[in-house]
């Protein structure tokens, strides 16, 4: 049976967490680092981390969200009327562009090539073609069209390639690199995983899954009330969201249990259950996830050997006519091309971050309005040892009111004392509006619930 997004299957999704693609906005963003100094031992007792590093995607204005999702009345129609050309010059990629897997790496990867290949239809040889962003999609994009005969140019508004994936490379604080974008591989992510494989770039298996609660473990909170909620209101005349699903079914989406279950899909895919879609909801995270422990930013550079990158170019404006395009950079130069391919984040497309002269058709303006931006952060702390004795990999918080519930451990895979927070919807953009030492201290906090019950 081909999956859906109208199909919830438990242990077999691909929501992967902060994904994908690069940006064009005007100006660039900053890119976050770890913190070299020691932070401050969190209240009530505990090791203090030797290495910090987090994401911001949801303030990034080269982002402005983590992954794409579909809202509560929208079909999934809305993808392919954004994926749609126009007048052969204009070539939109990006993972909102994909309908079969918005949200993921796997369908940032696929909508660059695709429209490579719409590109290559129209196009006449040695034609100017530019691609806006080097993210998956652009690199994708760019991939399929170095060898082309086209003359080719990515511009690029961050001081590095990559976009929603970030690999944090340092060998003095991470023995691993520390992944504050897409990272989690997904079933779908088969391209991707055979780019891996080539330049033996490790990965490794977290599948031991632990709940906790402030009394200790807990049984993990089953899933059928999620599946059948969706059940039922797929069979509704109208669309309603996976919260009122679950409320009409009877469930409480506030019941420590489900709500834990709840944020661990936000985590995931971005959206709240208010806002997510129940005829295509967000799939339930797979029970286990792979893990990529190398550095991401070898696949970029790989997929964009050989190509011309402008770095730190921000596209601001594209006009466009039935003779070509025309990129106005931030820097106030305008340069002319046969075509391009638009790749940045959709909600750089939602806040007019690049102005299109004259404005995109209705039907590619109205799916911008309609699809959602999900947001999701991730926050990384190694410590010099493990903080519980325990070979479970993903942990997840219930009840309580800490701001990131779910937590990958490390230590089991890699040897090293690393934690990795992740959080999503409405949580995830107040941990972005937060400072570094805010961020390190709500973390901290958030952790103390596993130790607090581990002492007991």
């Amino acid at each position: 049976m081909k999956m859906t997004r109208r199909t919830l299957l438990v242990g077999a999704g691909a929501g992967v967490i902060g994904v994908l693609l690069a940006s064009c906005t005007p100006e660039p963003a900053p890119t976050p680092t770890p913190d070299r100094s020691p932070s401050p031992t969190p209240t009530g007792g505990g090791p203090a981390p030797v290495a910090f590093a987090r994401s911001a995607w949801s303030t990034d204005p080269s982002a402005l969200g983590a992954a794409s999702f579909t809202p509560v009345g929208v079909q999934s129609a809305s993808r392919d009327a954004l994926a749609t050309s126009i007048r052969d010059r204009l070539f939109f990629a990006g993972e909102a562009t994909d309908a079969d897997a918005p949200g993921t790496m796997a369908g940032a990867l696929r909508s660059g090539t695709r429209a490579a290949e719409e590109l290559l239809a129209a196009a006449g040889a040695g034609e100017r073609v530019a691609i806006v962003g080097a993210g998956l999609a652009g690199a994708a994009a760019a991939s399929r069209l170095a060898s082309t005969g086209l003359v080719l140019t990515v511009f690029e508004s961050r001081d590095r390639i990559g976009g929603r994936v970030q690999s944090i490379v340092d060998d003095e604080l991470w023995p691993v690199p520390a992944q504050l974008g897409g990272w989690l591989i997904g079933a779908d992510d088969t391209d991707l995983s055979e780019q891996l494989n080539a330049l033996d770039i490790r990965t490794g298996v977290l599948e031991t899954p632990m709940w906790i609660s402030a009394e200790g473990e807990v049984a993990a909170p089953s899933t059928q009330p999620i599946a059948d909620a969706i059940t039922a209101a797929q069979a509704l005349p109208a669309d309603i969201s996976l919260a009122q699903a679950l409320a009409d079914a009877g469930a409480d989406p506030a019941e420590p249990g489900l709500a834990a279950l709840l944020a661990y899909v936000a985590a995931s895919a971005g959206p709240d259950a208010d806002q997510a879609s129940s005829w295509f909801p967000p799939m339930l995270p797979p029970d286990a996830r792979t893990a990529v422990l190398g550095d991401l930013g070898a696949v970029l550079a790989q997929l964009v050997d050989g190509v011309k990158v402008s770095l730190s170019s921000a596209v601001s404006r594209v006009a466009y006519d039935d003779a070509g395009v025309s990129l106005g950079i931030a820097t106030g130069e305008s340069l002319s091309f046969d075509r391009v391919i638009i790749t940045v984040p959709l909600g750089v497309l939602q806040s007019d971050g690049i102005e299109f002269a004259p404005k995109l058709p209705f039907a590619q303006r109205g799916a911008i309005a309609e699809l959602g931006m999900g947001f999701i952060e991730t926050v990384w702390l190694r410590f010099d040892e493990p903080l519980i004795d325990t070979e479970a990999t993903i942990w997840h918080a219930v009840g309580g009111d800490q701001k990131i519930r779910t937590w990958f451990n490390l230590a089991p895979v890699t040897g090293d004392a690393i934690m990795v927070g992740i959080v999503g919807g409405a949580d995830a953009a107040e941990f972005a509006a937060l400072d570094d030492a805010a961020a390190r201290a709500a973390a901290m906090a958030a952790l103390a619930t596993f130790m607090q019950p581990a002492a007991a």
